[in-house]
């Protein structure tokens, strides 16, 4: 290793992969956390409740959002793949959308998750940074980043509401759910727990 190097640091092409958030009560510890910042909680919200990857997120402005109801839904072009994909709009970001607007009264021009270090936009990196943050305040072991709350979102539509992969990898807009599978890393016990189903 060079000398003042990382040794955390990845080998040039590899990837260091980021753990869902797979407890409720973990999720419900970082709402709370989180809801002394209105900027914050709406990230986390909306995170958790799209499944979209962070840099697509931070890009959205305020008049995208503004005059959208629960139920609707925003269509963005995707950064990595170019692709149209939606943001939803249910209760749970509606509530927190709200709370911010009447928080901070941005302009429609605004980007929603504004950087405090000029005009533009948070960064993913900074994303990653809140969530490492969050996730510490907790005591939550394991490695996690801005890829978190994407994949907190799949995990939990999988686990808690039954959603098959199929779905979860057309929402990601991968090219099949074997992919899926591997992003959220699929855990022996959970494979364990499906041969305890009785058949006949």
């Amino acid at each position: 290793m060079k000398k003042g190097g990382n040794a955390n640091h990845p080998k040039k092409g590899s990837r260091i992969a980021v753990d869902p958030i797979r407890q409720i009560k973990d999720i419900k510890a970082i709402s709370k956390l989180t809801s002394g910042n209105k900027r914050d909680h709406l990230l986390f919200v909306m995170g958790i409740n799209n499944g979209l990857r962070a840099c697509d997120l931070v890009r959205v402005k305020v008049g995208d959002l503004r005059y959208l109801k629960v139920g609707d839904t925003l269509t963005i072009k995707e950064t990595k793949t170019g692709k149209d994909n939606i943001l939803a709009v249910n209760k749970t970001v509606y509530k927190a959308l709200q709370a911010y607007l009447d928080a901070i009264r941005p302009d429609d021009d605004a980007y929603l998750f504004a950087s405090r270090k000029g005009n533009g936009h948070i960064q993913s990196q900074a994303v990653s940074k809140l969530v490492k943050k969050w996730t510490g305040a907790i005591n939550l072991k394991g490695n996690y980043g801005s890829h978190t709350l994407r994949k907190t979102w799949g995990y939990i539509q999988r686990t808690m509401h039954g959603v098959g992969f199929e779905i979860i990898c057309k929402r990601y807009n991968h090219a099949s759910p074997a992919i899926t599978m591997r992003y959220l890393g699929i855990q022996d016990k959970e494979v364990h727990g499906v041969l305890m189903n009785e058949i006949g």
